[in-house]
C-alpha cells in the first residue's frame, strides 16, 4: 500500500506549489507603485490546473477503483480488503491508507461502504472527477 499522504504532508506541498507559482507569476505591482507578493488566492485565480494535493487525491482514487474492479483472488485486491486480527499498540492509532481514503469521500458528502462504490465505476469515476474538483484550503 506504500505511502499514505498525511495532513503535514499536504500542507508542505501546497507550500511548495504556492512558492513556485509565485515565482512563475512574480509580484504583483500596487498603484503606489509598491510591489508585494501575491496572496494564495490570487495564485489560484492565475492558475487555474488543480492543485497537487487534488491530484494526489484524485489519483489515489482512481487506483482503488481499478484494484476493486479486479478480480478478489489478486494479490493487490486481497491486500486492499485485507482485515488483520490481533491487539492494536496502546495510543492513538495511526492513520491508515484507507483513513485517507474516507476523508476524501467524506469531503465530497460521501459516507457509506467505499468497496461497494468504487465496484460502480460510473459513479466512481464522478466522485474521481469531484474530488479533482475541489478546493483544497
Amino acid at each position: 500500500m506504500g505511502a499514505k499522504l498525511t495532513l503535514r504532508e499536504e500542507h508542505r506541498l501546497q507550500v511548495f506549489e504556492n512558492r513556485v507559482l509565485r515565482r512563475i507569476f512574480g509580484p504583483k505591482r500596487e498603484d503606489d507603485g509598491v510591489w508585494r507578493k501575491l496572496h494564495n488566492d490570487e495564485l489560484k485565480n492565475l492558475y487555474s490546473s488543480p492543485s497537487i494535493v487534488r491530484v494526489i487525491r484524485s489519483r489515489r482514487m482512481r487506483w482503488v477503483g481499478h484494484v476493486m474492479c479486479m478480480d478478489g483472488t489478486r494479490d493487490v485486491h486481497q491486500v486492499l480488503v485485507w482485515k488483520p486480527v490481533g491487539k492494536r499498540p496502546l495510543g492513538r492509532p495511526r492513520r491508515r491508507w484507507e483513513d485517507n481514503l474516507r476523508r476524501d469521500l467524506w469531503e465530497i458528502g460521501v459516507e457509506g461502504d467505499w468497496i461497494l462504490l468504487a465496484q460502480d465505476r460510473v459513479r466512481w469515476k464522478a466522485l474521481v472527477n469531484s474530488v479533482m474538483n475541489l478546493w483544497v484550503r
